[in-house]
């Protein structure tokens, strides 16, 4: 079962519809909508501000998602990617947005609709990742605009993640 701990009086708010694996851990001021899955080793810390996550939201193996104590609450959209390993910190993150394994997204970044943060990025404080775009490197710039084939890629991962939680015995 996974981790599920109050902070100060706290506790997150997790629908029934979402999918926890056994060692993920969950803990304060986290607000879930429905659908979403928190898989292996996967950490959303609401100790020291506020995290917002939407509906049909997939926080991959290992993901880290905090905040900043007084400045920097967490927010992420709706059929929001991320993948494994990935650290969101203090961030926005809007809708149908793919977040690549390994990229780090820091304090006070907004990535708007339909962009993807590419496997490895850093993206530094306030940075803007203009809606539909990729962005990629250290520190990560705009590579692209998303194709076609990007959307699709976007969507698909987030049906298949949808797919993949009703698997679980």
């Amino acid at each position: 079962m996974a981790l599920i701990q109050s902070v100060k009086g706290v506790s997150p708010i997790i629908p029934e519809s979402c999918f926890l694996a056994q060692n993920a851990t969950v803990l304060g001021d986290v607000r879930m909508g429905v659908d979403c899955s928190v898989w292996y080793n996967a950490v959303i810390r609401g100790d020291v501000n506020s995290i917002e996550i939407g509906n049909e939201v997939n926080v991959q193996d290992g993901v880290v998602i905090h905040c900043t104590y007084q400045k920097a609450a967490t927010k992420i959209g709706n059929r929001v990617s991320i993948g494994h390993k990935a650290i969101l910190h203090g961030c926005t993150i809007e809708d149908s947005v793919l977040i690549g394994m390994g990229a780090i997204v820091m304090d006070h970044v907004v990535v708007e609709s339909g962009s993807i943060i590419a496997a490895g990025a850093i993206v530094v404080s306030g940075t803007r990742v203009e809606k539909n775009t990729i962005y990629a490197g250290i520190p990560a710039k705009k590579l692209k605009d998303v194709s076609k084939e990007n959307k699709e890629m976007i969507e698909r991962t987030a049906d298949n993640y949808m797919m993949y939680q009703t698997w679980i015995d």
